[in-house]
């Protein structure tokens, strides 16, 4: 998508992730005239789904790299049948630069005619001596005679880099780009291949490389607007980079929003006060401000109007329904459940990472424990890591308990949080990962 400009949020996106990528490509386009496209770096989890249903919006772009495809750098340049006689293709070929594609009847690549290919055909016609043999009969010939059928062949969506060796060992200097089924898309250029341009990308909702977009070294990273701690990536040039003390990403989305003096549509806005509320657990949690109140106030105001499908609605109501629809163990696999909603991190040597899943009774742990911990000691092997941590919460009590994958290393026996019979730790009045549990552990395994 040339000229475009992504919006996106971390992967493993929750709902204020989804929601403020989507505001802030929407606020963009209004205010700043710009080519925005909200995107996603991973799948939608079932509170996030059950709000876009409820608002009846789809789901951003999945783009789950950022490293550059054949596709944005293919020209698509008119095409030539193989029974067509060779003068049209030298017709063709003075529009496109010096190319004639060859396509077949079933639209699949036959090869392509270029100036090489038509000295090689000239020189098997002529041979050493010049006849009597005209240009007129030469160029009578069909097109299939002069055609190069070596040219190699290149999937629009296959990464430009897994191809890079092959493509500096060949000869040839133009390449076929066909889609799934191997229909001709266009040309991509050696040139062009070689210099392909970057993805535009804004991040929302997130700034630490491990939990970013993959390749995003290989785009062009503009603007960050989050509200985590700090773990920027490095970057080239001096970007736009907002990072505030507020309790969702979306209440960012919606004050910019306001201070330029817009307001977002209804369904719009429904998606931002639901980020919001999910974030901040219906502004009960640690992390709320008074500006996400005010957010939440400004956002439903917007929201619950006539005609909107949250008519009717309260933050109260729309916030309880926003919970529901994402808390609970029994609905979900127990590999999703760690994986839904988890976020790496790498400090004092150690690889980690601390995934979130929200209840309104910790008593259904006991049933689900053991299969629980044995996903979570999976995703702690297969990712590499030195411990996971499982933080369950219950929304309704506003409270807490610990998973601890197994063998984790001897100093997470100083955790603040008293182990219980089961193997869990009760961490009582725990409801934020970001401002209450993280800081415990990162000052643990800083020490």
């Amino acid at each position: 998508m040339p000229n475009k400009i992504f919006v996106i949020g971390h992967v493993n996106p929750d709902t204020d992730s989804i929601a403020s990528a989507m505001g802030y490509a929407w606020l963009l386009r209004e205010r700043d005239g710009l080519e925005t496209v909200a995107a996603r770096a991973g799948a939608i989890n079932p509170q996030t789904s059950w709000v876009l249903k409820r608002l009846e919006l789809e789901a951003p772009f999945l783009l789950s790299d950022a490293s550059p495809r054949f596709e944005s750098v293919m020209i698509r340049l008119d095409s030539i049948r193989p029974e067509a006689q060779l003068g049209a293709a030298w017709t063709l070929a003075a529009r496109t630069g010096g190319l004639a594609p060859v396509v077949g009847n079933d639209g699949k690549p036959f090869g392509l005619i270029n100036g090489l290919s038509l000295f090689k055909y000239f020189s098997e016609v002529l041979g050493p001596r010049p006849g009597d043999t005209t240009v007129r009969e030469m160029m009578s010939a069909q097109c299939r005679e002069a055609a190069d059928t070596d040219v190699p062949c290149y999937a629009a969506n296959a990464h430009i880099r897994d191809s890079l060796n092959r493509i500096l060992r060949d000869e040839h200097d133009d390449y076929w780009v066909v889609d799934d089924g191997g229909l001709y898309l266009g040309i991509a250029r050696q040139r062009d291949i070689l210099n392909p341009p970057r993805l535009q990308i804004i991040l929302v909702d997130h700034n630490e490389p491990r939990q970013a977009i993959a390749a995003l070294e290989e785009a062009e990273l503009l603007e960050i607007l989050d509200h985590h701690r700090l773990g920027n990536p490095h970057t080239h040039t001096p970007i736009r980079f907002t990072v505030d003390i507020v309790g969702s990403t979306s209440t960012l989305v919606s004050e910019q929003t306001a201070e330029a003096g817009l307001s977002a549509p209804p369904a719009l806005a429904g998606a931002l006060l639901a980020g919001l509320l999910s974030d901040t657990l219906i502004l009960t949690s640690p992390t709320t401000t008074a500006r996400d109140r005010d957010a939440a106030e400004r956002l439903s105001r917007w929201a619950f109007v006539g005609g909107s499908p949250l008519k009717g609605e309260t933050i109260e109501s729309y916030g309880q329904a926003i919970l529901s629809a994402g808390a609970g163990l029994s609905n979900r696999k127990p590999d999703e459940i760690v994986s839904n909603d988890i976020k790496p991190f790498e400090v004092g040597g150690f690889k980690f990472a601390v995934a979130q899943a929200e209840v309104t009774d910790l008593m259904q742990i006991g049933e689900h424990l053991a299969p629980l911990t044995r996903a979570l000691d999976d995703l702690k092997d297969k990712r590499g890591l030195d411990f996971a941590i499982l933080l369950i919460t219950d929304i309704v009590r506003g409270t807490s308990r610990l998973i601890v994958s197994s063998k984790a290393p001897p100093i997470l026996n100083d955790l603040p949080y008293p182990p219980l019979p089961d193997g869990t730790r009760e961490a009582q009045g725990v409801v934020s990962r970001k401002k209450q549990l993280l800081p415990v552990v990162l000052g643990l395994l800083e020490r």
